[in-house]
């Protein structure tokens, strides 16, 4: 099944091309606002998933093209996000320690939105193309035998990143959990809907130019050890999201004006735009070209506007 949120956050399941609201059929789960809705439903499923798909199967669908798609969790209580967690198309020679970080839940922003880059003196913004797992059931400690009972469903994800701020070693938080730094969409896939998740095809385009390809069969900690070592740290909850990682050889600059399509295998296409209020640019070359031309550090340098050096 494919859960959305779409025009004033009414919920929906998608349906080929067009989307069945369902909001009617689970109201009455308890929620402050109908963006915390989908969380009680990840919560409830059990209960509420035969409700859903007989409103699914009833209702009457309306266009996809007609509606705006909508985060489909637009405010889970954590976005946790793998760290080099990719053997880089099996180039590396060892796996990296296993690591993440946290990205704000504020970041959020959904299919057809806009990714803005601040006034930072970021030495590059990039977009990384990734699989994430929306969690289903609280998660503590649980160990990776057990570890996929606790997905609910897979999401596209796109780490918004402001490279190279000052002052060095204080980065993560200033590079990563920046407004609109975290699209998700388009919608929610259930976790029966994909039985392979560790088999996936990943492509962004920028502009129409393929520049990330990969397969999450490269993953350096696969999904069940991502899990185990997180929920080691802290529970994770019905509605967390846990990003799990991205190939950092097709990595380029994103740009204002640019038009971004992430789209995984199974799962969907996320598309968005991103604005830059200051015209920065920088060359349209990915890491792994960058480096292949011999250039200095991990990418290409800005070469207009603010804070160019």
């Amino acid at each position: 099944m494919k859960l959305c949120y779409f025009n004033e956050w009414r919920l929906g399941v998608i349906k080929g091309d067009s989307v069945v609201d369902v909001t009617d059929a689970v109201k009455d789960i308890p929620h402050l606002d109908s963006r915390d809705l989908i969380l009680g439903l990840i919560a409830k499923w059990d209960s509420y998933k035969a409700k859903v798909e007989k409103a699914a199967a009833e209702g009457k669908g309306q266009p996809l093209k007609g509606v705006r798609l909508r985060p489909p969790v637009p405010k889970p209580g954590n976005i946790v996000c793998m760290a080099v967690n990719y053997m880089e198309d099996g180039t590396l020679p060892e796996k990296p320690q296993i690591n993440a970080f946290h990205k704000a839940a504020t970041a959020v922003i959904g299919d057809g939105d806009t990714m803005l880059l601040p006034d930072a003196p970021a030495s590059i913004f990039e977009g990384e193309a990734e699989l994430a797992l929306v969690i289903g059931k609280p998660a503590t400690r649980v160990s990776q035998a057990d570890a996929m009972k606790h997905i609910f469903g897979y999401t596209c994800f796109i780490d918004g990143s402001a490279r190279g701020l000052p002052p060095p070693g204080n980065v993560f938080f200033q590079m990563k959990s920046r407004d609109t730094f975290a699209p998700i969409g388009p919608c929610i896939v259930t976790a029966d809907e994909i039985a392979d998740p560790q088999n996936l095809a990943i492509e962004l385009k920028n502009n129409g130019e393929t520049m990330q390809k990969f397969n999450t069969n490269d993953m350096a900690h696969q999904i069940p050890r991502c899990i185990e070592w997180v929920s080691s740290i802290h529970t994770l909850e019905p509605g967390d999201i846990l990003a799990t990682g991205t190939n950092h050889r097709g990595l380029h600059s994103f740009m204002d004006g640019d038009k971004i399509e992430l789209t995984v295998e199974k799962v969907g296409t996320l598309h968005i735009n991103v604005k830059d209020e200051l015209k920065r640019t920088w060359a349209r070359t990915t890491r792994l070209q960058h480096k292949e031309k011999g250039g200095e550090g991990a990418h290409t340098p800005q070469l207009t506007g603010k804070h160019a050096k």
